[in-house]
């Protein structure tokens, strides 16, 4: 995956076939998070909530 300009990361809380997941991803947005998630895992996942990770 190419990193682009304005990126952030998120962590993606998922259900995926009946185990609670959390997922780093990088994405300008949240809504492009999602995709990102929902590309690479299909059908078997319900996303529960999206983050985006502070540094403290």
């Amino acid at each position: 995956m190419v990193i682009k300009c304005g990126a952030k990361c998120f962590t993606v809380q998922a259900d995926i076939n009946g185990e609670l997941q959390t997922i780093p991803v990088t994405a300008r947005t949240s809504v492009q998070a999602r995709k990102v998630v929902r590309l690479q895992y299909g059908d078997q996942l319900k996303i529960i909530a999206v983050k985006v990770e502070t540094v403290k």
